[in-house]
């Protein structure tokens, strides 16, 4: 019966060669490591945010007035309101964390480069929704952090030259954060998530198209790929066993964890806390947007923390398939950039003032310099690597065929000249 069902399916849609062409039979490099499981479990995160936050949106009130209440409502009286309430707001920790991860892993191994450059930026752009996404989410449970944090990342736009005090009113609704602007986010807080559904086919074409990265660098040839399944789809699973039981154990026995106390306290205008803070995944842009003086200075470095790394693909010249494997001074460079970005989240953490300044702007420069070093940084390591010959043959095979490449293109590009 169920081939049967199939069958008459087929005729009509080619389901079970799409299936076998995108799924199961995907060729797959055979030497993927569990850092390659952090995209599917980013998909998985994605999909819990999706339903836990239709079930939240069947009892929240998008007013003002009602807001704070809805949630207490959700948490004490809907069945199992507590438990939806706490997937979805741990979910959203889980969420930054599995794809901070997966962006790291990109740049360990150097994915980014080409012909994955178009995989990459999609990613960036996912990143940036995200973090829209997240921000207007924020603000619906309407306590005193959520609203305080609305008002001071709004105000931000204010530096916007020309039309900066235009465009705070048009975000917010009105001359301040309150009913227009719940209603507004809580409308793109819903519609957010089904826009980066779009953009995740798109980056899932992007990478079966130009085929996944794997540990060496180097492309594999066909008969070293295996099909996705079984063998990934075990290897994924197993995975997504061992982040259920870190998941779990926040959800179940620290669900506040990631939740402030602040925000167990109905929103007041009149109240300011004595030290606002966003959530943990946006501490390092506030360092850096605090690290600097000036209003709209701050506002680009913080703008400019994000948006460099699409830059990554021209920034890094060098060669060298396999990423930080083989190149030293990459990786010491990678190291340092990590151990950075936890600096900047506890000073963004902290109050502002005393050695916290200094800190949060000697790391800020640091952050920068490393992007702005990297390209001499790769061009002399692809020199000496190249040099060396301690590369494997394969990748010594690779950048020969490209310098060969790189040769005959000149030549046929000054006799077209000529």
């Amino acid at each position: 019966m169920s081939n049967r069902a199939i069958n008459w399916v087929d005729e009509r849609f080619p389901l079970t060669k799409f299936v076998k062409h995108e799924l199961t039979e995907y060729p797959t490099p055979r030497n993927l490591t569990y850092w390659w499981n952090f995209g599917f479990l980013a998909g998985f995160v994605l999909m819990l945010q999706i339903v836990t936050g239709i079930f939240l949106a069947m009892h929240y009130k998008a007013d003002a007035a009602e807001a704070f209440n809805s949630v207490q409502h959700i948490m004490r009286d809907v069945n199992y309101g507590w438990l939806i309430r706490y997937l979805h707001s741990t979910g959203a920790s889980a969420f930054f964390a599995v794809i901070f991860i997966h962006m790291a892993r990109t740049l360990y191994y150097g994915s980014y480069r080409a012909p994955r450059e178009l995989m990459w930026w999609s990613g960036q752009v996912l990143l940036i929704m995200l973090m829209a996404t997240a921000f207007m989410g924020y603000l619906l449970p309407w306590g005193q952090m959520s609203y305080w944090g609305a008002q001071v990342i709004t105000s931000l736009f204010g530096a916007t030259p020309f039309i900066g005090d235009e465009l705070v009113i048009w975000l917010r609704g009105d001359f301040a954060v309150g009913d227009a602007t719940l209603t507004r986010f809580f409308a793109l807080h819903y519609l957010f998530p089904f826009l980066i559904c779009f953009v995740v086919v798109l980056h899932l074409v992007a990478l079966h198209t130009v085929k996944s990265s794997n540990p060496s660098g180097i492309t594999l040839r066909d008969k070293d790929n295996i099909p996705f399944h079984p063998y990934f789809t075990i290897k994924d699973l197993f995975g997504l066993g061992v982040f259920l039981m870190v998941f779990c154990g926040f959800v179940f026995f620290a669900p506040n964890f990631f939740i402030e106390a602040e925000n167990n306290i109905p929103a007041d205008p009149m109240v300011t806390p004595a030290h606002i803070v966003p959530e943990w995944y946006f501490l390092p842009f506030y360092a850096i947007l605090r690290a600097i003086p000036d209003k709209l200075g701050g506002v680009i470095a913080m703008a400019m923390s994000i948006l460099i790394f699409a830059a990554m693909p021209y920034l890094d010249r060098c060669k060298v398939p396999g990423g930080a494997r083989y190149r030293p001074i990459y990786r010491a460079m990678f190291y340092l950039f990590v151990v950075d970005v936890f600096v900047l989240g506890y000073v963004g953490a902290k109050p502002p003032g005393g050695m916290m300044t200094v800190v949060g702007e000697v790391a800020t420069f640091i952050y920068f310099a490393i992007f702005a070093l990297l390209p001499f940084t790769s061009l002399w390591e692809n020199h000496l690597l190249v040099h060396s010959e301690k590369l494997p043959p394969e990748a010594m095979r690779l950048i020969q065929e490209e310098a060969e490449d790189r040769q005959r293109h000149a030549i046929s590009t000054a006799e077209e000249g000529a």
